[in-house]
């Protein structure tokens, strides 16, 4: 039942099965295991980015294209959720046409970008998509009458999915509405999750690694490859957008920095980086390990640097606000060790 669920793409180490089996019981169990907000607003990034960075890797790591219009995407599904619940009022109605008409937005400009683009070679196609999500971030800070310009729209979501909303208590953890949102964000990223692994394991997914491989020869027997990767942009631009819609749901605002930033872009580069390409599991080890330097790397070098402060130069190489140093740092060392990725390199243990 299990290997069906995930169609049949096991992990293939006993090492990487317990890491992704805690993984799923921390965030399916994050509002009871972990206290505070923080630890749950982490979760839920997790969750979201996991979904985001998978969609992601079926371009880069399955079908071999290198794409910058990732956050665009991100962010068009992000700003339909936020427009609609600004127009439509508080209601499930204005999440669920927010995040469809957000996915089909996407869809018809990957499809555009692709039907024009992907004839080219690869390095133009990736300036090509750096250039329209370029244009995209620009128009959505001046049409601020719409988008909310740089300061970006705050509205409401349903009330029975915030903290006003308090049902109780569950194992001794207060269960508000927020607890709820996690969960709607949890199996939302689960099935979407889910859905992508049945993608690449399929034989469309066979035949996005061939042309990933080879495409001149995938042409030359058949396939059509500009086709495959027109739907292959466009599956991962839905994905994209889907993750957006539920990171606007979750934060309940958005904003040019928070989906469209060229940052959240090279965040995602080296999430696939470091979990490992092709692979839908290295997205989920390279989130996770990802935004938990992101966020907690920073206080536990300030732990450190007031433990260490009797000692030469320690003290202010930890100091907090070198934390992007350490964080490039673990990267370097992390492609140094793991060149095919964490996921890659445990599969190779196990193989060998």
């Amino acid at each position: 039942m299990i290997v069906r669920l995930i169609s049949g793409d096991t992990p293939r180490s006993p090492v990487l099965t317990a890491l992704l089996l805690l993984i799923l019981i921390c965030l399916a169990g994050a509002p009871f295991i972990f206290e505070g907000v923080r630890a749950l607003d982490t979760a839920a990034r997790i969750c979201i980015f996991i979904v985001l960075v998978a969609g992601y890797d079926l371009l880069l790591g399955y079908t071999g294209i290198v794409s910058f219009a990732h956050t665009m995407f991100f962010g068009m599904g992000a700003y339909g959720v936020a427009l609609a619940s600004t127009h439509m009022g508080r209601g499930f109605d204005a999440l669920l046409v927010g995040s469809v008409l957000g996915a089909l937005a996407a869809i018809v400009l990957a499809l555009l970008i692709g039907l024009f683009s992907l004839r080219v070679r690869a390095i133009f196609f990736a300036m090509i998509t750096l250039a329209v999500a370029s244009a995209v971030a620009v128009l959505v800070s001046q049409f601020s009458d719409i988008t909310g310009g740089e300061d970006g729209l705050t509205y409401k979501i349903p009330r029975v999915l915030t903290s006003a909303n308090r049902m109780g208590e569950v194992m001794g953890v207060k269960f508000t509405g927020k607890t709820l949102n996690y969960y709607l964000i949890f199996f939302s990223s689960l099935v979407l999750f889910l859905l992508l692994l049945r993608i690449v394991n399929s034989p469309f997914g066979r035949v996005l690694q061939a042309i990933r491989e080879n495409d001149f020869r995938a042409e030359a027997i058949g396939y059509r490859v500009v086709w495959y990767r027109t739907a292959a942009t466009c599956m991962s631009a839905a994905t994209a957008a889907l993750a957006g819609s539920l990171f606007a749901i979750w934060l309940r605002y958005v904003g040019p920095d928070t989906t469209l930033s060229f940052e959240i872009m090279l965040d995602i580069l080296l999430m696939v980086v470091i979990g490992g390409m092709g692979t839908m599991y290295g997205a989920v080890l390279g989130t996770v390990l990802f935004v938990l330097a992101q966020t907690y790397l920073q206080n536990l070098m300030g732990a450190a640097s007031h433990a260490t402060e009797g000692l030469p130069l320690i003290p202010d190489l930890l100091d907090p606000d070198r934390w992007l140093m350490w964080l490039g740092i673990l990267f370097v060392l992390s492609v140094y060790f793991f060149p095919t990725g964490i996921v890659g390199r445990l599969r190779g243990q196990q193989s060998t």
